[in-house]
């Protein structure tokens, strides 16, 4: 599924190249026994197809790679082969590691030459639109080393003093202004050289690969997320993920 014709690289401005990679490595206990999260059934197609999906359907995106469980690289080329995907992308699975931070690295790792871009998408965000998707590329082609979609939050938050024994009640230390708070999503957007410094010289444990561009300096900046790229977490969260494709199969045909 290659195309010669595409523009060659030229550093992250209209003509770069976008890669995303997918972290589809982790085994989502929250969601109970059974197959790992990513494969779980969403309107009897895995969330991993969806999340694909959701990244091919941006023109800019020509490649995906999805990082598998260590054990499950040929299980997932396989689900990729039996499902319809764009011709127009090339895709491409990695076994992943024991952490997502690890396996985000080795998905970079097999990023070809010639990609300025990476998104980096979690497999359980499935329904991001591509509205989204385009504009945290955007965001980066116009400048930015690293881009996060983010929406308000709509709960008052409280920092907390948290305790030894989960349930019991914990001291409120501060409550945080609301105004100033995001609720951080995927993709995240990065100029590639900045994100595989990252990865390179960042140690520990961090939830997401926006953090750890912090640590090294350069400014990241928040473009508007969307209410349908909700986490995946939990059964409820199933629920909802129906719902939000049954509305848009009545909308517009998904």
């Amino acid at each position: 599924m290659s195309d010669d014709s595409r523009p060659s690289p030229s550093g992250t401005g209209a003509g770069a190249r976008t890669a995303a990679v997918i972290p589809a490595a982790g085994r989502g206990v929250r969601l109970g026994p059974g197959a790992p999260k990513a494969l779980r059934a969403l309107n009897g197609t895995p969330m991993l197809i969806h999340a694909v999906r959701a990244m091919a359907a941006s023109r800019a995106v020509s490649l995906v790679i999805v990082v598998a469980p260590p054990d499950g690289a040929a299980e997932v080329k396989s689900l990729l082969d039996a499902h319809a995907l764009p011709e127009r992308t090339d895709f491409l699975v990695v076994p992943g590691g024991e952490s997502r931070q690890e396996s985000v690295r080795l998905g970079l790792d097999a990023l070809p030459p010639g990609y300025d871009i990476v998104l980096v998408h979690d497999a359980a965000r499935p329904l991001v639109p591509v509205d989204t998707v385009d504009a945290v590329i955007e965001a980066v082609r116009d400048g930015a080393p690293a881009v996060v979609p983010a929406l308000p939050l709509a709960d008052t938050v409280k920092e907390v003093e948290p305790t030894a024994v989960p349930g019991t009640p914990e001291p409120v230390v501060a409550t945080p202004e609301r105004a100033r708070l995001r609720a951080v999503q995927t993709p995240q957007g990065f100029d590639r050289a900045t994100l595989v410094r990252a990865h390179e010289t960042v140690t520990g444990e961090v939830t997401d690969d926006a953090s750890m561009v912090e640590r090294l300096g350069p400014r990241v900046v928040v473009v508007p997320g969307h209410e349908e790229a909700f986490k995946v977490t939990r059964p409820l969260d199933l629920v909802l993920a129906e719902a939000v494709l049954a509305r848009r199969r009545l909308n517009d045909g998904f």
